[in-house]
């Protein structure tokens, strides 16, 4: 059985809804652009032919592996959520002391981190740091660029 795949109903959703775009618009530009390469003769030597093959070869293997998470979804339930301990669905305002600066971070699962937005994998070394604490906590974040302290001032839902 394969490791459950831990994901907020935004994440769900954007997971479906690529899921949907694949099957539905993908498939079908890709089957047409075969369709016309085909059109254009010998295919042994139809650079549009091949390359349109490999496409459809990598949105068939997205699809699969979307259809295999699917099956091995854990929704958080936010409704089960609570503001009194980090976990994964909450928003977490930190103290950084090393860029003395304030952060809020999202903790998500595997599939939705985006380091960009600030929402980061609970399985990540700042959010494996930040799990089960509480407000006032400071806690010791390891990561390969070295160490460093986050003082959670706020939990978020």
């Amino acid at each position: 059985m394969s490791k459950p795949i831990v994901i907020t109903d935004e994440g769900l959703k954007k997971l479906e809804d690529e899921l949907n775009e694949l099957i539905v618009v993908k498939r079908k530009e890709i089957a047409e652009q075969i369709k016309q390469a085909r059109d254009y003769g010998d295919l042994s030597e139809n650079s549009e032919y091949d390359e349109a093959k490999n496409q459809q070869a990598v949105v068939e293997a997205r699809i699969a592996q979307i259809e295999q998470m699917l099956k091995n979804v854990k929704l958080v339930d936010k409704a089960e959520l609570n503001t009194e301990k980090v976990n994964i669905g909450a928003k977490v305002k930190v103290y950084d002391e090393e860029f003395d600066e304030e952060i809020t971070y999202e903790l998500v699962g595997s599939t939705e981190a985006d380091p960009r937005k600030n929402k980061i994998t609970y399985e990540s070394p700042v959010g494996k740091a930040l799990m089960g604490h509480e407000v006032g906590e400071t806690v010791d974040v390891v990561t390969p660029g070295g160490e460093n302290k986050l003082k959670i001032l706020e939990i978020l839902l």
